[in-house]
């Protein structure tokens, strides 16, 4: 299929940064998701020439041209504009799968790393779930009023009396960012919450110092390979409702060429755009 737009995400990072190389076999295209229009498809597939879809678990989608397995490319609807599309697979499907292992629904949330694309789809998500109440930790003041806007109450990280009182009342944490902003919430949850972790944005690790609340890790790789075509489709049959929904963050595009400009713009403090590589410049 032929690339329309591809983001820049933090799991498109750790590859082009040598992180986790054991797992990256060189040479290799980065880009883990995106949306192109297909060009050529198998007998069995006719349907999709010519129609936009997420080439997903197939080649990097930072390139013009990309093959996917044509079972797993999935269809994007005509009233779903192509630059929402291009992120509808790593943060929206992170998302979805840990509200539902971790369901929200009358509890207390409490976000790490708010201004995130993931934080900002699990926090709306979360109250559409039926949260009772959902708190985010930013590090940007520019963050403060687009959580607000979003029913997400915004905490300053660097407020700790602030954290400390929403981390006492959290039944769930959604945590982006380990270290030891983890380490202090952790200290002050209840026994009988859930602390998620599904990232480390700070480039640091956590120690638990007492047996209770309950640590899980969430990593998306880890749910791919038990997933069947039908139910891979399946979980964006749910996602789409769920994005023409939401708040999500503006874009900022850079052509193809440019993509080590988009990867500092990614690397920004206080970004409040998505970089997104366009591939017809």
């Amino acid at each position: 299929m032929r690339m329309l737009f591809s983001p820049v995400n933090a799991s498109d990072l750790i590859p082009i940064t040598g992180a986790y190389r054991h797992r990256t076999p060189l040479p290799a295209i980065a880009g883990y998701e995106g949306v192109g229009i297909v060009t050529e498809t198998p007998a069995a597939y006719p349907a999709l020439l010519g129609k936009r879809v997420l080439p997903l678990r197939g080649q990097g989608t930072w390139q013009r041209y990309v093959d996917c397995p044509a079972a797993y490319a999935v269809p994007v609807p005509d009233d779903v504009d192509s630059l929402l599309a291009a992120r509808a697979y790593i943060n929206p499907l992170a998302a979805q799968m840990m509200l539902d292992r971790y369901p929200p629904v009358g509890k207390t949330v409490l976000l790490t790393a708010a201004g995130s694309d993931c934080a900002v789809l699990l926090g709306q998500w979360a109250r559409q779930a039926g949260a009772e109440a959902v708190y985010g930790i930013h590090r940007s003041p520019v963050h403060a009023q687009r959580l607000a806007e979003k029913g997400i109450v915004p905490i300053a990280q660097h407020d700790m009396a602030a954290v400390n009182a929403a981390a006492a009342r959290a039944d769930v944490v959604y945590d982006a960012t380990g270290g030891s902003l983890a380490e202090t919430i952790l200290s002050v949850m209840p026994e009988t919450g859930t602390f998620v972790c599904y990232g480390l944005l700070s480039g640091q690790t956590f120690r638990q110092q007492r047996p209770l609340p309950r640590v899980a890790w969430f990593h998306i790789r880890n749910y791919l390979d038990a997933l069947s075509a039908e139910a891979w489709q399946a979980e964006f049959r749910r996602i789409w409702p769920k994005l023409r929904a939401s708040q999500c963050s503006d874009v900022t595009l850079y052509p193809l060429s440019e993509w080590q400009r988009a990867v500092g713009n990614y690397r920004e403090a206080g970004r409040t755009g998505k970089p997104m590589l366009s591939m017809d410049n």
